[in-house]
């Protein structure tokens, strides 16, 4: 069975605070002793994620 995809739109300013709750998320993981493989799988996405490109004619 194939795993659904799904597509989540973002600006500039929403993507930067997206990486900034998984940041936060992962630091507190780390504080309680839990494992953080989710939260960095979920950050590498978000980061390596295509930017839309706006051209203005």
């Amino acid at each position: 069975m194939r795993e659904q995809k799904y597509h989540v739109y973002l600006t500039a300013d929403e993507q930067s605070r997206v990486i900034q709750s998984l940041i936060r998320l992962k630091n507190e993981l780390i504080e309680q002793g839990k494992y953080t493989d989710a939260v960095d799988d979920v950050l590498c996405k978000v980061v390596s994620a295509k930017k839309k490109r706006n051209f203005f004619i």
